[in-house]
């Protein structure tokens, strides 16, 4: 079941991986824009947009949360549309995205180059995003992160969206190149913008499911963790297979959502034996 669910992202991760090899790296074989094969193509994209798109659901969920209640809805979706835009503007200059994978310098005989740095660096934000949020649950008092949420501006979480975002797009259009012909990248536009639609619709429901329930807040912000920790791992040199993250990450939420409903029936029944002794 596990090798199931986490072949095909895997796979993927994998073709991301080999374009990230040489100075350019395969590119996937050519086709022409209208056939089957450009259909399979976008579909794939699609798809692989919206699984990478998961981490930033959960961060989006997160930093938008700590915003005044009528200012989540716009900080989301204006944050999406900007990543979007962000995202199209760094496929128009696809050619400098792959140059990213150019050796810029060594450290004990370890090269870096431009990719490395840019999840290096998005991985140890985001850890200490994350912790910072963990610490505030745990050892903070609820005054202070009433004052916390009232001081953070409306513009300090869209540059943290897009920051993050910055880091996550490079992955993905990188993988985004072992797919699709760099001449197709109409086909790339539109994958980016279907996925982006998808998450606003789903970053909505997903915030207030995490608002509601601390506990669910608490497994995202690990899972954040887990993430920068992965890319952080990647910006070292160290790939690990996407499909058992993502798995990982689905299996504590049923776990989680097994434990809320478990709380709910343990309510209701000591409500109704409340109610039969009053």
């Amino acid at each position: 079941m596990l090798d199931a669910l986490a072949a095909p992202l895997s796979l993927l991760a994998a073709e991301a991986t080999n374009a990230a090899g040489g100075a350019h790296g395969p590119i996937a074989a050519d086709f022409e824009l209208f056939s089957l094969q450009a259909a399979i193509a976008l579909l794939t994209l699609t798809a692989l947009e919206i699984v990478l798109g998961i981490d930033n659901i959960i961060f989006i969920a997160i930093i938008a949360g700590k915003l005044p209640e009528e200012k989540r809805a716009k900080a989301r979706n204006l944050g999406l549309l900007l990543a979007m835009v962000q995202r199209i503007l760094l496929l128009l200059v696809i050619g400098w995205i792959i140059g990213l994978n150019k050796e810029l310098f060594a450290i004990a005989g370890r090269g870096f180059t431009g990719k490395d740095i840019i999840l290096l660096t998005g991985g140890v934000f985001l850890i200490a995003k994350a912790v910072k949020e963990i610490h505030e649950k745990i050892e903070g008092d609820p005054e202070h992160i009433i004052k916390t949420t009232k001081r953070i501006s409306f513009r300090s979480v869209l540059l943290q969206i897009i920051l993050i975002d910055a880091v996550f797009s490079v992955d993905s259009i990188l993988t985004a190149v072992g797919l699709v012909p760099p001449k197709h990248i109409e086909i790339m536009i539109t994958a980016v913008v279907i996925s982006v639609i998808i998450m606003m619709l789903a970053a909505g429901p997903i915030s207030r499911f995490v608002e509601k329930h601390p506990t669910i807040k608490m497994l995202a912000l690990a899972i954040l963790v887990m993430i920068g920790v992965l890319l952080v791992a990647e910006g070292l040199g160290e790939h690990f297979p996407r499909g058992y993250v993502y798995f990982a990450m689905a299996f504590s939420l049923v776990v989680e959502m097994l434990n809320i409903h478990a709380g709910k029936r343990r309510a209701r029944k000591h409500t109704q034996i409340g109610d039969s002794a009053g």
